[in-house]
């Protein structure tokens, strides 16, 4: 077994905890937020929504299962810092092909284990996620504690444009009973997890994954059925280029799906307000409640901004009436939303939890269903079929 260094956590309130070093040794600064999975490290450390976090796991065993190469989100590990208690000494797997103490020290990722994480978990719920750095170099608490109080704050910050891809891609949809293709869908990258356009290709779309710097002009120039906005990081109140173009893709009566970062852009399209909660949501535990269907569903979450919309009534916006859709049970927080047309019809829709949880849980999986029903009786669907219909009434009158 390797000889690790001592390490040290320093929250920016003064809060102090010392441990062994546990991936690559130096220093970091992030958000301290964390996260109550028992499993499902990998997607949590590869997904871009957790770019410049520091997160805690809650759960006291971490790194049983080692590293695999199928179960990374996206091409790197994003959190800036890792924190965890018990770390295996041996991983188990027979998919492992290293550890997670290997991985994290091959990306440079700083990180700490032996820390009563338990202890630092209640802290942040009673004070709220705040700033945290991690060293293996600084011995000296009050030192690092300067440096973490000059670092970066999450809010106010726009982060998607830093982990979105630099060029387009397609992910093609997989063959079904619909032959080999059903939809086009044009998704913007604003942290996009890899499993998101498999969940969408499973159902016969075609996916034209697009960076987050995307225009109006890039979306319709993939002819898309729907449009797509992704998890990702950051404050939604400075991401401003992407809610404008959600509103012109709304004006044009593109039907849209969000997740996450994608529920909060969706919110402020429609003229909404967002917000940064305490300490945020994070973990696969949580219970949500679908409005339109009445049931409950045990959902993975990684948010640390909220929609906030009115729970009761719709509202009136340029492009229908908005609603809250579905809602947090723990905490009321908002966790989706929905528009209609003047007819009552669903013209796009968002969820602030993640339908597409490589690890689970899979009760809302049917998410993806609802928006390729959405695109099937969509406004391009209905233009399709009624030019469909209009050029076999020509036919017959010619016949």
């Amino acid at each position: 077994m390797p000889v690790h260094a001592p390490a040290i956590l320093v929250l920016e309130d003064g809060r102090t905890f010392r441990g062994d070093n546990y991936g690559a040794e130096g220093e970091t600064f992030g958000e301290a937020v964390f996260n109550t999975g028992m499993t499902g490290y990998q997607e949590t450390l590869t997904d871009p929504s957790y770019h410049r976090q520091v997160v805690v796991m809650t759960a006291p065993h971490i790194g049983n299962t080692g590293v695999n190469d199928d179960d990374p989100e996206s091409s790197r590990i994003w959190v800036a810092g890792y924190v965890v208690r018990d770390p295996a000494r041996v991983p188990s797997s027979w998919r492992s092909v290293r550890s997670l103490d290997d991985e994290l020290r091959a990306q440079g990722v700083v990180g700490i284990s032996g820390v009563d994480t338990r202890a630092l978990t209640r802290h942040l719920r009673e004070r709220g996620a705040m700033k945290v750095g991690i060293s293996t170099v600084e011995t000296d608490p009050a030192a690092l504690l300067e440096r973490v109080r000059a670092s970066g704050e999450m809010a106010g910050t726009e982060l998607a444009s830093q982990v979105s891809t630099e060029a387009a891609y397609v992910v093609p949809a997989l063959p079904g009973p619909w032959g080999e293709k059903r939809f086009t869908v044009a998704a913007l990258d604003l942290g996009i997890k890899t499993m998101t356009p498999h969940r969408m290709a499973e159902r016969g779309c075609e996916v034209h994954v697009l960076p987050a710097t995307a225009s109006l002009d890039d979306v319709n120039a993939v002819n898309p059925d729907g449009l797509f906005y992704s998890n990702g990081p950051g404050d939604p109140a400075a991401t401003t280029h992407q809610v404008e173009v959600l509103q012109a893709a709304l004006a044009q009566g593109l039907p849209y799906f969000g997740i996450c970062f994608g529920n909060q852009l969706f919110g402020r399209a429609l003229g909404f307000g967002t917000y940064k909660l305490k300490y945020g949501h994070r973990g696969i535990n949580q219970p949500v409640i679908d409005r339109t269907t009445g049931k409950v569903e045990v959902t993975a979450h990684n948010h640390g901004f909220a929609v906030d919309a009115p729970l009761e009534g719709s509202t009136t916006t340029p492009y229908g009436e908005a609603s809250v859709s579905h809602v947090c049970l723990n905490d009321d927080v908002v966790e989706g939303l929905e528009l209609r047309d003047a007819s009552g019809a669903l013209t796009g829709f968002s969820v602030q939890y993640h339908p597409e949880a490589a690890a689970g849980p899979h009760d809302a999986a049917y998410l993806f269903d609802r928006f390729v029903d959405l695109m099937s009786t969509g406004p391009e669907a209905r233009s399709a079929r009624t030019s469909t219909d209009a050029d076999a009434d020509a036919d017959e009158k010619e016949a």
